[in-house]
């Protein structure tokens, strides 16, 4: 996060700029302290750790009421001030470079972390102090500008990393807990996405402030940025997360598509955690198109892999061993419209496809079968973009759905009827797609089952195959 030019003006020593800080003696110190935190000539030696020191102990002597003077009645009140010297505050405790952190670096980070957070638990005092005083109406205004630098400050401190120290941690979740007390929120989800539907919720506030972090040239300055990213995406579920994705996709599959493991593994949960949670699928794939517009083929060589590549690669990886129905429903609802998008593309998933298909028709899903109807759709259109390379999988498949039409007229009660029906209609459906991609073959395999096969439901599914694939219209008898 880059801090604006004007923040760091020498000129700002000692004077106050009309119009622009307050004018008060409190905005002057306040002022002063921002300046020594943030000038090039102090990023050296004491001068910033002395400068949060002196912060720390403005901000004890100060009444309560003063925090809150100016604010909705100049340009930069109080509260403005306050907001940027939360930036410069959590600037200065963020880690290095990951090539400059090692060792001793970490543990000066631990020690500025645990400083800061004191700093910022005597400031989030003030207002939680001020929050029952019929003098300060405005504290919510004034917490504005900083809510967002302090929850950026806490969540770095408090996960689990190298930079942190036990210190530092348990001074973070203070710090976090206090905030979220302070703004009257009871989780953070609910301090990110509002704690109701009149609140708009922070999430855009920090996704604002992180940005700057989070493109192709300044991600890897901080450690820190990709975690906390990662970290508050997952404490944002639907529907809530759907009107964020031009601002969660592009990081996601930034840190996914590096080279280090490290970071490919967090790019991929973030990336199962947009695709689990978005509710219209067709927006995330639209964005796509957007993303890719320097990716053209341009023949004589192989198609480049494009970002729906990718992800439908992250859900067939999470679908294989998936156990969970609520989940698998969720991924197989999802199937049919990566294979719409891809086309014929969708050959270069075929032999995972294949056995993602295989494994869900399997198992029985519930009463509605959302499951096993979603994976019949994907296959049908699978053979329809894939028939040059279906008919050497034509043992499998058959052998497949001849499973589940037996399993589905065999079961005694689970299952509705209208839901019995359409799973049959669709396998049969796969069944007459199958023929045609296999040129006939499969109407002859079906014959020995047709001799010895007793149930009345499965001989109608065969029949209806067989009659389809002559030119014959079925009569269902």
């Amino acid at each position: 996060m880059e801090h604006d030019r004007s923040r760091e003006s020498p000129s700002r020593e000692g004077t106050s700029l009309p119009g622009e800080w307050p004018s008060s003696a409190l905005g002057q110190s306040f002022s002063q302290i921002l300046h020594r935190l943030t000038s090039q000539e102090s990023r050296r030696g004491k001068g910033k750790s002395a400068a949060v020191q002196d912060l720390g102990a403005l901000i004890e002597a100060t009444e309560r009421d003063q925090f809150f003077e100016g604010s909705g009645t100049s340009l930069h009140g109080m509260p403005e001030v306050l907001g940027q010297v939360a930036k410069a505050l959590e600037k200065y405790a963020a880690p290095p470079k990951e090539q400059e952190g090692r060792g001793h670096g970490y543990s000066e980070v631990a020690e500025k972390a645990a400083a800061v957070g004191l700093v910022f638990l005597k400031l989030l005092g003030k207002f939680e102090a001020a929050k029952n005083s019929l003098v300060c109406p405005k504290w919510k205004t004034g917490l504005r500008d900083l809510a967002g630098p302090i929850y950026i400050f806490a969540v770095t401190h408090s996960l689990e990393q190298p930079w942190t120290s036990p210190r530092s941690h348990d001074v973070a979740g203070e710090v976090l807990a206090l905030l979220l007390q302070v703004t009257e929120c009871g989780s953070v989800a609910g301090f990110l996405h509002g704690e109701n539907e009149d609140e708009k919720g922070r999430f855009i506030l920090i996704m604002e402030l992180l940005k700057p972090d989070l493109n192709k040239e300044s991600w890897k300055n901080n450690p820190a940025t990709k975690h906390v990213f990662s970290w508050t995406l997952q404490q944002v579920s639907r529907p809530w997360l759907n009107q964020h994705l031009e601002r969660i996709l592009p990081p996601s599959l930034l840190i996914s598509d590096d080279y280090q493991t490290e970071n490919k593994i967090l790019g991929v949960h973030c990336l199962r955690h947009i695709v689990l949670n978005v509710a219209v699928l067709s927006c995330l794939l639209d964005l796509f198109p957007v993303l890719e517009k320097g990716l053209h083929w341009k023949g004589g060589g192989a198609r480049p892999t494009t970002h729906c590549d990718e992800v439908l690669q992250l859900i067939l990886t999470h679908m294989e061993p998936e156990h969970r129905l609520l989940l698998r429903r969720t991924y197989a609802r999802n199937l049919p419209v990566f294979v719409k998008r891809l086309g014929i593309l969708t050959v270069r998933h075929l032999k995972r496809l294949e056995r993602v298909i295989i494994g869900y028709l399997e198992v029985y899903d519930g009463p509605e079968e959302e499951a096993r109807l979603k994976t019949l759709e994907t296959l049908k259109l699978l053979m329809q973009y894939t028939w040059p390379r279906v008919s050497c999988r034509r043992v499998v498949l058959l052998k497949a759905l001849l499973k589940l039409i037996c399993d589905v007229a065999r079961d005694p009660n689970l299952t509705p009827e209208p839901v019995k029906s359409a799973l049959l209609e669709e396998a049969t459906d796969c069944l007459i797609l199958l023929d045609h991609c296999c040129q006939g073959q499969v109407k002859g395999l079906l014959v020995k089952i047709l001799q010895s096969c007793e149930d009345s439901k499965v001989v109608n599914c065969i029949r209806k195959v067989q009659q389809v694939s002559e030119g014959t219209p079925y009569d269902g008898t």
